[in-house]
């Protein structure tokens, strides 16, 4: 990982990684291929997906780059905040919250401002996409996180809508506590022959 990254990380009191980011690192470090990530919440999985992004992203090109895709309004404050600390030393790299509940015009100024990371619940998402505010069209990475709790949740038509919205040529990397048979059926459509990891 970059200086910048592994300064921020380590001011956070992380010293080694949890199994999930020791095998998900690398992998998103190296390969393109899609990934299914299985592990409990609670062990890292944000990072893992995080760090290596963080050392790909093109801070110079002000386009969304990364799409985070989660269940609930909270589990996207989360990771926001988390990548906000994680990208504390790399200056240019900016990341938005989008989620329901909270003034959609104040999510809108923010997006003008051309941030490269986009944290989002689905409803939200897809409100933004119709206003014509989120272009997804270069992103590079869609991370699916919690999708069992996603797909519980009734989010499965809200994932088609916006996976339409992105392009082919992207890394989709579905992170889930569970494998049942909706987050399988969801893999099969929207993942190219994924790599697993199973924690």
């Amino acid at each position: 990982l970059s200086p910048e990254v592994l300064k921020a990380i380590g001011e956070m009191g992380f010293v080694s990684p949890t199994e999930i980011q020791k095998q998900t690192i690398p992998f998103i470090s190296t390969d393109t291929r899609d990934l299914i990530a299985l592990a409990q919440t609670g062990t890292g999985k944000t990072a893992a997906f995080t760090h290596p992004i963080l050392d790909m992203i093109d801070d110079g090109r002000r386009k969304i780059q990364l799409l985070v895709l989660c269940p609930t309004r909270e589990l996207c404050l989360q990771i926001t905040k988390d990548i906000t600390n994680y990208s504390k030393y790399l200056k240019n790299i900016k990341t938005t919250a989008v989620y329901g509940g909270s003034s959609i015009t104040d999510q809108i100024r923010s997006l003008r401002e051309k941030p490269q990371i986009i944290v989002g619940t689905p409803g939200r998402v897809i409100d933004l996409i119709n206003r014509k505010a989120l272009d997804f069209s270069e992103i590079q990475w869609l991370i699916l996180d919690e999708a069992d709790e996603m797909l519980s949740m009734g989010f499965k038509e809200d994932l088609a809508i916006i996976l339409r919205e992105t392009p082919d040529t992207k890394q989709t990397l579905l992170f889930s506590a569970t494998m049942n048979k909706e987050v399988e059926r969801i893999s099969k459509n929207y993942l190219t022959n994924p790599h697993r990891i199973a924690v």
